[in-house]
């Protein structure tokens, strides 16, 4: 990769902790750090931006090939993740240190912000107007290690802090897909809608994709939001369509399921809120031991020829083997 396609992108959108999932498995993705910029005081502690004083936010720095991933796609993802009508922290967390802001390094990433940020605000989206400020980039102090990756270090930690803080449920409300049913059955099979919707279970080996074969990508049926790589498919033996992980670890979420006597865990959609399947230990170990066991009828294949044509081109090297 030639050093002419590397960028960097900087984005303030509270505790640093939560904004680092969502950008890290995206194709195009060299590194995400945490850290601190926007102030005065040089190296700075934890502690120090925490009691505030030394000007800097909390913030994460994105190092990435703008021709894989561009920067645009970068801001859709930014604002899916904050509040960007409060300035004066995000959710639980208040003050300077956890302003949401764009910190733009060069010009062409200063216009694409400002017209990110319009096109935000004249939706009418929140009901208030959008206060994210969009700053010039000055210098950006990683954090201490222990902040570095925190959502893999501590997991269990990490998602009670995140459900309380409050901004998963302002993300679902204000960013989940939301079609009224009408709709919905209008463009979906009855079996893709009750698997989606209802949490049905299709059969096993009588579905379109249990031994499906074909080089691509699998999308969400209701959303089209990519899900899971051809790459990651295996034949499981339980005649539904099997993969070892996701295409992208923030693209699902997992829920405790106790129906039908069995504890299970659930595999949503994070954007729809599609049901897709459940994830189980009992996978290849050789590829981390997970079997997501999913359901045909929640997925569209996008076969690798047409992933430009149909908006999917940035994933074409996550294919590349």
């Amino acid at each position: 990769m030639s050093e002419q396609r590397i960028e960097l992108a900087t984005f303030a959108g509270g505790c640093f902790w939560c904004m680092v999932s969502p950008f890290e498995e995206m194709p195009g993705i060299i590194s995400v750090v945490s850290g601190y910029t926007g102030g005065t005081t040089v190296n700075p502690t934890y502690e120090e931006v925490c009691r505030g004083g030394t000007g800097h936010t909390e913030a994460i720095q994105i190092t990435f090939d703008p021709e894989q991933f561009p920067y645009a796609k970068l801001l859709e993802i930014f604002w899916r993740q904050i509040d960007p009508t409060d300035g004066g922290g995000q959710f639980h967390d208040r003050g300077e240190s956890y302003r949401p802001a764009i910190f733009y390094h060069n010009e062409e990433q200063h216009q694409l912000a400002e017209a990110s940020k319009r096109e935000l605000d004249a939706s009418g989206r929140f009901g208030l107007p959008v206060a994210t400020a969009i700053e010039p980039a000055s210098v950006f102090y990683p954090a201490e290690e222990y902040h570095q990756d925190y959502h893999k270090k501590q997991p269990l930690r990490y998602k009670m802090y995140r459900k309380g803080s409050g901004r998963d449920a302002f993300i679902s409300q204000h960013w989940k897909h939301r079609e009224d049913e009408q709709s919905l059955r209008s463009r979906l099979t009855p079996l893709q809608y009750e698997v989606t919707q209802n949490n049905a279970t299709e059969p096993p080996f009588r579905n379109e994709f249990h031994d499906h074969k074909g080089e691509g990508i699998y999308v969400d049926i209701v959303s089209g939001e990519p899900l899971f790589s051809s790459y990651d498919k295996y034949d499981s033996g339980c005649g539904w369509p099997s993969f070892t992980k996701p295409l992208q670890g923030s693209g699902v979420t997992e829920h405790l399921d106790v129906t039908h006597g069995m504890v299970r865990t659930e595999v949503r959609s994070q954007v729809a809120d599609s049901h897709l399947g459940h994830v189980f230990e009992d996978g290849p170990p050789q590829a981390g031991g997970l079997r997501y066991c999913i359901n045909s009828a929640a997925l569209r294949f996008v076969p690798i020829d047409r992933l430009e044509e149909e908006g999917y081109g940035e994933y074409r090297k996550l294919l590349k083997r």
